[in-house]
């Protein structure tokens, strides 16, 4: 940091401190006013990038400039009195926001201003919540149609009411939503994308309402059971099931009955005019939903993206022929990122397979291992490949003093 810089905050330090506590929250209002401004500004920046990067054969990430720009910033941090650590969690939601942002624009080749998505539960879900980030990321509309199960939401795109349909797949707490498993072997849909969402649950009840009257609290399967530790510490409190947190949020805001309560989202809650008298409640940090996004046309991911591609395989009933199709899958140096196994009905004792790979479509070692994982299984059924969303943090060592 140089002289002249140094003296400015030293002269702002300074006056601040001759000021009321009101004049004080009013600097730090237009402080954040401008961080939210250059906040903009370095996005519409990062578009630009992405345009140029749509020209080259190049992919979208460079982590060594990552851990330059890192390096960098922490040792102008360091000068101006701000924490290293501080300074690394702020960048890494920014690095992710700028890599998404431009995958996402890489992507919708189409884009008219707005994406109409089924989604399970009404506005304040989490599945709307998904659907309006995802929309959001695409600097689009969301025209959003609310669905009361997860069939529905295929339903709505298999018959063209909507052009997509949005569906949890996985949490990083409760792990595999099987229902939506099951239902992907019956589609003829295509997974075209992928998104995650932080899910901070709270106990949402109506304003004036007391922690001590609680007896009954609605939610989604899914929240109870990722909020199963703390809920079961309840004494005589019920917990029952609804079709959506929304429903749930729902069901609390229209009642009359005291101590009825509803798991869901502070942002979702603030919908239903409710507030939360528990936060953070679910049994493990970082709490995260995976939502995967359906159409009935697949899509084309480009070749800068890193993709993940989907499917479902049945091997035959003999032994080592789960181990033979996953040594297939080694000797062309695909990495395998999830297996999920799910009973064949009408087969006891059999199984299916939902496999996850990072791998392209159209890379040669993919084409040539699915035609030998074809000749192999009994069926093999590609789900969609899409641009793999997981930005891994990047990091680097804090500089020396």
């Amino acid at each position: 940091m140089n002289k002249a810089n140094k003296t400015e905050l030293e002269t702002t330090s300074n006056a601040s401190g001759k000021l009321g506590l009101g004049e004080l929250r009013e600097r730090i209002e237009n402080i954040d006013q401008r961080i939210l401004q250059a906040l903009a500004e370095r996005r519409d920046i990062v578009l630009a990038v992405a345009k140029s990067k749509a020209q080259q054969e190049g992919a979208v990430r460079d982590t060594e400039r990552e851990a330059s720009l890192l390096l960098k910033l922490m040792a102008i941090g360091r000068e101006l009195g701000l924490d290293a650590g501080y300074l690394t969690r702020l960048y890494h939601i920014i690095i992710e926001d700028s890599v998404l942002t431009q995958q996402a624009w890489m992507q919708q080749s189409n884009n008219t201003g707005s994406l109409s998505i089924a989604h399970l539960g009404t506005a304040g879900s989490y599945s709307h919540l998904a659907a309006q980030g995802y929309a959001n990321r695409r600097q689009c509309l969301m025209q959003g149609m609310s669905c009361e199960t997860f069939n529905d939401v295929l339903k709505a795109v298999e018959d063209g009411n909507t052009t997509l349909g949005i569906l949890p797949i996985e949490n990083s707490t409760s792990g595999s939503i099987n229902e939506v498993y099951d239902l992907l072997r019956h589609t003829h849909l295509h997974i075209v994308a992928e998104t995650y969402l932080s899910v901070e649950h709270q106990i949402l009840v109506r304003k004036g309402m007391e922690a001590a009257d609680l007896h009954t609290i609605y939610g989604h399967p899914q929240a109870i059971a990722q909020c199963s530790r703390y809920l079961s510490h309840l004494t005589n409190v019920k917990v029952l099931s609804c079709p959506s947190s929304a429903h749930a949020m729902e069901l609390v805001a229209a009642s009359n009955e005291p101590g009825v309560a509803a798991l869901g989202s502070q942002s979702g809650g603030a919908l239903f005019d409710l507030v939360a008298i528990a936060n953070n409640l679910a049994d493990q940090p970082g709490n995260q939903t995976r939502f995967i996004v359906i159409q009935r046309e697949p899509c084309h991911v480009p070749q800068q993206l890193p993709a993940r591609t989907s499917l479902i395989m049945a091997t035959h009933n003999q032994p080592g022929a789960l181990a033979d199709a996953l040594i297939t899958l080694r000797q062309h140096e695909l990495n395998l990122i999830k297996l999920e196994s799910r009973p064949m009905p009408g087969n006891p004792w059999e199984e299916l397979f939902y496999v996850d790979l990072a791998v392209h479509e159209q890379s040669p070692q993919w084409r040539a291992a699915l035609q030998e994982l074809k000749a192999i299984t009994r069926f093999v059924k590609v789900l969609g490949c899409y641009a793999d969303e997981r930005v891994k943090a990047t990091h680097v060592a804090a500089p020396s003093a």
